[in-house]
């Protein structure tokens, strides 16, 4: 069965919220379940929204001299001030509610007006709070400081749905900092983590009420439109979402699989036919190439075709499945947003 909806991970390049919405409900009429609302302005540059609120905190100092310019490929971390003991301290407003707020007033207002479809949900996104903590906290520190800021984060979220109807928002978790440690990017051992991370995914899901959908975007990161390492497959993905199902006590409402746009080998989609999540798992796969113009000819017929016969060989009966790019398009060129949203209308319209 050829792909029915599409899936937006979260970031795109456009000035705000409204432009976002405007430009997605236009361009990708059918097939809209839920809509962001690009994660603009402060966001974009994805955990650096939080280094910035890291960095206003008496009790963070720098570990190293920062940069004038900074980047994923050696990110500033921080380490505590001297004296400073970890079981006191106290993080700042996140800022995700508030921001998310002021997108919902759009969305509803949009909505309102007709512009975005009845039944589209306003989609949130955060990151799992393994991935501030990772990338901008230094090592030794690291493990002391991230159960409170689970915490702090999960206040935000909370506070955040308890003032959005549940019938009109659903929240997605960007799954990146913990593939970088099961590939072993950094460092040896990683993959003996796979137990704790998967519970603290589950543990992340479960922070969702049950009726709001609740997903999972697997990701490689996109410094540059590059994976931090090539997936050899979906093996990793495909576990890591039957151990979270497993762990979880709710559903997992929806997922989004990283697919490489040159992949085309068999072998990549076939552990598709081991997944275990529940049927009602909306899944999405990344079948939307950030450069159709370096992809080979017949590679999205070929990919559409692989995923089905994997699916097929797997249990149960899984009916439809959806599109997205590799990660959001939040550092895609802005010039390049609307055909990028295009692309996803034609490739449902070429089922």
């Amino acid at each position: 069965m050829p792909p029915d909806h599409v899936h937006f991970n979260g970031s795109v390049n456009l000035a705000d919220a409204g432009s976002v919405m405007r430009e997605i409900a236009s361009r990708v009429p059918s097939g809209l379940r839920r809509i962001p609302d690009g994660e603009t302005g402060d966001r974009g540059g994805w955990t650096f929204f939080q280094l910035e609120k890291f960095l206003q905190l008496p009790w963070l100092v720098p570990a190293r001299p920062l940069e004038a310019e900074v980047g994923y490929e050696q990110p500033p971390q921080l380490r505590l001030a001297d004296g400073v003991d970890p079981a006191q301290v106290s993080w700042p407003d996140l800022g995700y509610a508030g921001a998310y707020l002021g997108s919902y007033a759009v969305f509803a207002a949009l909505r309102g007006q007709g512009v975005i479809p009845a039944g589209v949900r306003f989609q949130v996104e955060y990151p799992t709070p393994l991935a501030p903590i990772g990338l901008h906290i230094v090592p030794e520190q690291q493990q002391a400081l991230l159960g409170s800021y689970a915490q702090a984060m999960f206040a935000d979220l909370g506070g955040l749905l308890s003032q959005i109807p549940h019938d009109q928002v659903a929240v997605q978790w960007d799954v990146a900092a913990e593939f970088f440690v099961l590939e072993e990017i950094a460092a040896p051992g990683g993959a003996q983590a796979f137990g704790a991370i998967t519970a603290a995914l589950a543990r992340c899901i479960d922070q969702v009420p049950a009726d709001v959908p609740a997903g999972l975007h697997l990701c490689y990161g996109d410094y540059g439109h590059q994976h931090f390492t090539q997936p050899e497959s979906l093996a990793l993905q495909v576990r890591v979402l039957n151990a979270v199902t497993a762990a979880a006590r709710r559903p997992v409402s929806f997922v989004s699989f990283t697919v490489p746009q040159y992949q085309r080998e068999k072998s990549y989609f076939a552990p598709l036919a081991q997944l275990t999540a529940d049927q009602g798992t909306e899944l999405n796969f990344a079948l939307v190439p950030y450069h159709p113009a370096e992809q080979a000819p017949g590679t999205t017929r070929a990919q559409v075709q692989l995923i089905d016969a994997a699916l097929a060989a797997g249990p149960g009966d899984r009916q439809g499945w959806g599109i997205c790019t590799e990660c959001g398009m939040g550092r895609a060129d802005r010039d390049d947003i609307p055909a990028l949203l295009d692309l996803h209308r034609q490739i449902l319209a070429a089922r």
